[in-house]
This record gives C-alpha cells, sequence and structure tokens, in this order.
C-alpha cells in the first residue's frame, strides 16, 4: 500500500468517526411587530336618555366606552306618573344599564357618583358608590349627559312637602302619599280633616302636571270607587294650579282649550293665574291675579312646575371656566362642545345652545331632544376617528302629546292638531316605541289594555316607608313661585 493510499484511508476513517453535529433549522426572524394602539375612550357620564343613546350608537365603533352613573338602571321618566298613580309598576319603566348593554361588548357600566371634572388631565373625578374611594377615570373624548331636576324657585324646603315625579324615589314616595290619603280618610271622622285627606293638589300644568291631575282624577272617580266603605272616593278634589292663563302652554290653544274640558269633565278643578307662595305641612297658599291669598288644604301637593339643570352642568362649568343661565343650564357650542374643549360634549337637558350669532338657544327638556343630541354625539365621535368634520347639531321637532286620561289625549305634531282618541292612541304607540326592552313593551301593552278595559290599577301597592298622619304643622319662609 502506497502513502498516498494509505493517507486517503485514514482520512476515511477520520470522516467516519467524526462526531454528527445535527444542523439547526431557524425560522426566518420576522420584523418587530409594532405595540399595540390603544382604542379611543369615550366616557359617558349619565345613562338618561341622552347619554344611553350615545353608548349605543358607538356599539361599533372603534372606542372603548365607560358609562357612569349614580343609579344602575335606566328610567323611563315620561311614564313616572303611571307609577304615581298605580298603573304600572317601577320595573316596568326602569331597566338595568348592565342589562341593557350586555351585548355591546365595547362598553362596561361604572356605578359612580361624579364628584368633578379635571378637564386639563382628561380625567372624570368619582366616588365609588360601593367602596367609598375617590377614583379618576380617564378619557380621550368626555360625553356628560346631565339631566334636569323640578325647580322649587328657591325654597328647596318644599322639595320634602311636595315631592316631583322626577325620579323613581319621588314616584314612590307620591304613590304613598295618595293612597295612604284615601287609607286616612277611610278612618277619620271629623270631617274637615277627611276634606283634607281627599284633597290634592298638583302644582304646574304642563304635561306632567296635567297628566298627573287626570291619573289621580281617574283613580278616585274609577278604580277605588267601590273599594272604601266610610268614604265615597268621588268626593275627592284634584286642584291644578298654574301661573299662566292656560294649561299646556307650549301646545296651540285650541288643544290647551280641549285639555282643560277633558280634565273637568274627570272631575279636576283647574285654577289659572295663580302663583304658590307658601308649601305647608298641610296645606298650599297661592295668590291670584288680584293679589287675593287662598290656603287650600291638603294632605298631598304634587309638585310639576318648572325644572333646573343638573348640577353637572355648574361642575362643569367651574372647571372650563363656562357659562350658565339663568336655569343653571351650561352654555355649549353649536356642536355641543364646550367652549375650548372640542373633546367635550355636553348634552341633554341641561345645556343651552350659543349659536354662531351670539344668541342663546334653549332646547326643549323633552325625552326626543335628548336622544337626539345623544346620537348626534356619537356620530361626531365616528367621524372624528375617520378625519372628517360634521355639522352644527339640529333639532328636528316631532311635535307634543299630553294624555289626560282612559282614551283622552292631545297631540300636536307639525300643524295637525289632535284630540280625544286618536291623539291617545298616537301618545300609547309613540311611547311603546321608545320605551326600552321587548319585554317591557309586552308587559306596558298588557297592563294598559286591562286597565282600559277594567278601570284596574294592579300597582296599588303601599312599600315605603312612612306614616299616613301629617306631621305638625311648620310654616316654611314666604316667597313666590
Amino acid at each position: 500500500m502506497d502513502v498516498s493510499s494509505k493517507e486517503t484511508t485514514m482520512s476515511s476513517l477520520a470522516e467516519r468517526e467524526k462526531p454528527t453535529v445535527p444542523v439547526e433549522r431557524t425560522r426566518p426572524i420576522p420584523a418587530a411587530r409594532a405595540p399595540r394602539r390603544a382604542r379611543h375612550r369615550v366616557v359617558v357620564v349619565g345613562g338618561g336618555f341622552a347619554g344611553l343613546q350615545a353608548v349605543r350608537k358607538l356599539a361599533r365603533a372603534p372606542v372603548d366606552v365607560t358609562l357612569i352613573d349614580r343609579r344602575n338602571f335606566h328610567l323611563f321618566q315620561p311614564l313616572a306618573y303611571q307609577v304615581a298613580t298605580g298603573s304600572l309598576s317601577p320595573a316596568e319603566i326602569a331597566s338595568p344599564l348592565r342589562g341593557v348593554l350586555r351585548r355591546q361588548t365595547n362598553a362596561r357600566v361604572l356605578l359612580a357618583e361624579v364628584s368633578g371634572f379635571d378637564l386639563a388631565h382628561r380625567r372624570v373625578l368619582t366616588t365609588d358608590l360601593a367602596s367609598g374611594e375617590a377614583e379618576a377615570v380617564g378619557y380621550d373624548t368626555l360625553i356628560v349627559a346631565g339631566g334636569a331636576a323640578y325647580s322649587y324657585f328657591g325654597h328647596d324646603e318644599w322639595e320634602r312637602l311636595a315631592p316631583a315625579p322626577k325620579g323613581l324615589e319621588e314616584t314612590l314616595e307620591i304613590r304613598r302619599r295618595l293612597l295612604c290619603a284615601f287609607e286616612a280618610a277611610e278612618t277619620e271622622h271629623i270631617v274637615a280633616r277627611r276634606k283634607r285627606w281627599l284633597t290634592f293638589v298638583v302644582v304646574g300644568a304642563g304635561p306632567t302636571g296635567v297628566e298627573m291631575a287626570g291619573q289621580i282624577a281617574e283613580m278616585a272617580r274609577r278604580t277605588l270607587r267601590r273599594e272604601f266603605r266610610a268614604i265615597d272616593p268621588r268626593e275627592a278634589r284634584i286642584l291644578l294650579i298654574e301661573a299662566s292663563d292656560r294649561v299646556l302652554g307650549t301646545f296651540p290653544p285650541r288643544l290647551s282649550a280641549s285639555a282643560q274640558c277633558a280634565l273637568e269633565r274627570l272631575g279636576a278643578t283647574v285654577l289659572l293665574g295663580r302663583r304658590v307662595l307658601e308649601v305647608d305641612e298641610g296645606s298650599v297658599t297661592v295668590e291670584d291675579a288680584e293679589r287675593t291669598l287662598e290656603t287650600i288644604p291638603s294632605a298631598v301637593i304634587v309638585w310639576a312646575a318648572g325644572v333646573h339643570a343638573s348640577p353637572l352642568a355648574r361642575l362643569l362649568a367651574d372647571a372650563s371656566d363656562g357659562s350658565v343661565d339663568g336655569a343653571e343650564r351650561l352654555e355649549v357650542r353649536p356642536d355641543l362642545t364646550i367652549p375650548g374643549h372640542p373633546e367635550v360634549f355636553a348634552i341633554g337637558d341641561m345645556i343651552t345652545i350659543r349659536r354662531s350669532d351670539g344668541q342663546l338657544a334653549p332646547l326643549p327638556g323633552v325625552a326626543p331632544a335628548a336622544m337626539q343630541q345623544g346620537r348626534y354625539a356619537a356620530r361626531v365621535v365616528r367621524r372624528r376617528l375617520r378625519g372628517r368634520s360634521s355639522r352644527p347639531f339640529r333639532y328636528l321637532d316631532k311635535g307634543n302629546l299630553a294624555t289626560i286620561g282612559k282614551a283622552k289625549a292631545v297631540a300636536d305634531l307639525h300643524g295637525v292638531e289632535l284630540s280625544g282618541f286618536i291623539a291617545w292612541l298616537t301618545w300609547l304607540l309613540v311611547h311603546l316605541f321608545y320605551l326600552i326592552g321587548v319585554q317591557n313593551r309586552l308587559v306596558v301593552f298588557t297592563r294598559w289594555t286591562a286597565s282600559f278595559l277594567t278601570d284596574g290599577r294592579s300597582s296599588r301597592i303601599i312599600t315605603t316607608a312612612g306614616g299616613i298622619q301629617p306631621r305638625s304643622r311648620t310654616r316654611t319662609r314666604s316667597g313666590r313661585a
């Protein structure tokens, strides 16, 4: 064997004995992923008509929505007076917010009280209602949808004596007082005291006051007429007090006259041109055009006169150096944003619009106006995310409706004036359409059908605390309302 052959053999043996190193196959290194961009944060304060519409209209937008409210339900306030008079139960006009938004995955509900606004750092200051701890909720867009409350014209002490059918708690208190008044009259042997128990006063003859007076009259003269033995509920006096010269002042005069006639046929007494001077524990004092004073004994007084904006309007004005009008409504720009902060919308009954010509243009404090504002704010948010501009808000007035009683209503539909059964049927359909939830619509429709056929009111239950006897008479400071 020659040397070259030997070297070749040795080389082959070395290669054969050399340990095999596995070849590691690696995938191509991908390019570095960009950090995920945070979604646009929208905070909505208030779960009323305006706020809830804003949240729902953002369901398919690329945003994260936080709804803040101190109540866990949405109240269909236009039907609150029917809860106060036993036609409906609270659950039929109140829908849990979490239930309403359960299918909207980009929305969450925060049960908290708003205590302030930090607009410089884009934060809403809140107090958690469960723990009592202060928290701050950040936002990119803020929509404040505060509502309104009834105004007592500087006499806040009257609120305890004459509750207004605005919130659910106040509505249930009115129902308790109405039902307890009939119970107290049943056992009262002194004629004057019995007469006071059976005198019901409603202050304010707007839609709420007219509807409340009509429902009390129907309850006394139809629903309760055979349920008592010592008294005849049909002898009850229902007084509707109004400072102006007609009821339903925002309606055409013909419909106002029709509504007044319908009330009087039901047995209510309309007192026009009267101003409330004092509200006491068992009476109300009014003054007529000749400055003649009259004290009306009454155990139940319901307030439905005048409104003022939510305290949120003042908080937002203080945070933004904004202005409020005489009704504490916040002045906003034509696109419903507050001056200097285009990322902050204010909507609902708490605002008045400052037009481009400098004039104020207050919006009507009705549910359709609030809902249109909520939809508009959501639409502007969506357009801004796409880099588009928006036109100023424009309110579409669809008309006014008011019901007086069974098959009695008035409707002003842009020049088309309806009264009687047709107007009442229109009122029913409109309210059923706007009521939240299919189940509530079915239940309310069933209740109304049964009430129409039988004159019954199935929700006449006294559940809240409180006695039926009036407290000692307490005078309040005099004034005008």
